[in-house]
């Protein structure tokens, strides 16, 4: 009885850090991707696809969680890595970004896909050109968060309205950075992690935007400093994933609760990775893509993470 209640006890404790497995790889292998969810479909596009082929890619690949399955998409009217992109009343939208293998040269690009049509057009172009940012959607704009040009990394704060396609400028991040992640949950905007230009320069800057008195807050820093990372929202926690210093990627997944300003650390992804990209679909994150060694290292890893409840 001991043992089986030891046993139990065990399982239970696992179960309280959440759980992995594994879904059919992407067709593609690539890292520095943006993705997001669609009416149901979770979108990887542009990234580092092969070198021989010019390095950067177009393409733009749908999975369906429910038959496990993917299709390619119309791809980008332009390849792009360190690119960002978002859901709006049922368009996707990807802005900014990195043009060329090297060297990179930031772009202010914003892009629309209807998926009716399978088709992309470009929108007003984004105030600053900037890529390795990070977008969120609050009340059904976009707003987007630092990023990095002609070698300056940024604090600007910028945000977009798909319905009078337009561009505001707004009050701008305490901490300059890039590479960071952004997630939105209860009408407020949190930018998290990301790094001041270097690998070696990672933070772990947690603060948050209130669209309403369009101030900046600063909250509880994330527990391990690293860019490269990638965030999605399940059941009122933020959860953050993977990141890259020069020797080593990181398989961390970190969860932040608002209410609280309190992070707990959770089950680590079964790979390493950075560049990668993460969305939430029913209750479960799929994290797809990305680097497992530091630097241009690319991958087709589709691993699915369950959230504790």
């Amino acid at each position: 009885m001991v043992v089986l209640l030891f046993g139990l006890s065990l399982l239970a404790a696992a179960a309280s850090l959440g759980e992995w497995t594994k879904a059919a790889p992407m067709p593609s292998r690539r890292t520095e991707v943006a993705v997001t969810e669609l009416h149901g479909r979770i979108h990887v596009i542009g990234g580092f696809g092969y070198f021989f082929l010019g390095g950067v890619s177009d393409a733009v690949e749908a999975y369906d969680p429910q038959t496990d399955r993917w299709e390619r998409k119309a791809p980008l009217l332009e390849s792009l890595h360190h690119t960002a992109a978002a859901a709006v009343n049922g368009k996707l939208y990807v802005v900014g970004g990195y043009a060329r293998i090297w060297p990179w040269r930031a772009v202010n690009t914003v892009w629309e896909y209807d998926p009716a049509r399978d088709r992309w057009q470009r929108k007003a172009p984004m105030p600053t050109a900037r890529g390795a940012l990070a977008i969120g959607v609050i009340d059904g704009k976009i707003y987007a968060a630092g990023g990095k040009t002609n070698g300056e990394v940024l604090r600007i704060f910028e945000v977009y309205d798909p319905t009078t396609d337009s561009w505001q400028t707004l009050a701008p991040m305490p901490t300059p950075r890039d590479h960071l992640a952004v997630a939105a949950l209860d009408g407020r905007l949190y930018a998290i992690g990301g790094r001041m230009g270097t690998m070696s320069r990672n933070v772990g800057a947690n603060e948050s935007y209130d669209p309403q008195r369009k101030e900046w807050t600063v909250r509880t820093p994330m527990p391990t400093a690293r860019g490269g990372i990638a965030a999605a929202v399940v059941g009122g926690r933020i959860y953050i994933f993977g990141g890259e210093e020069p020797e080593r990627t990181f398989a961390d997944t970190e969860a932040y609760d608002p209410k609280t300003d309190r992070w707990v650390k959770l089950k680590p992804m079964p790979t390493a990775r950075h560049g990668l990209g993460a969305a939430s679909f029913e209750g479960r994150i799929y994290v797809i893509a990305g680097g497992p060694k530091p630097g241009a290292s690319r991958s087709d890893l589709n691993e699915v993470f369950t959230p504790p409840e």
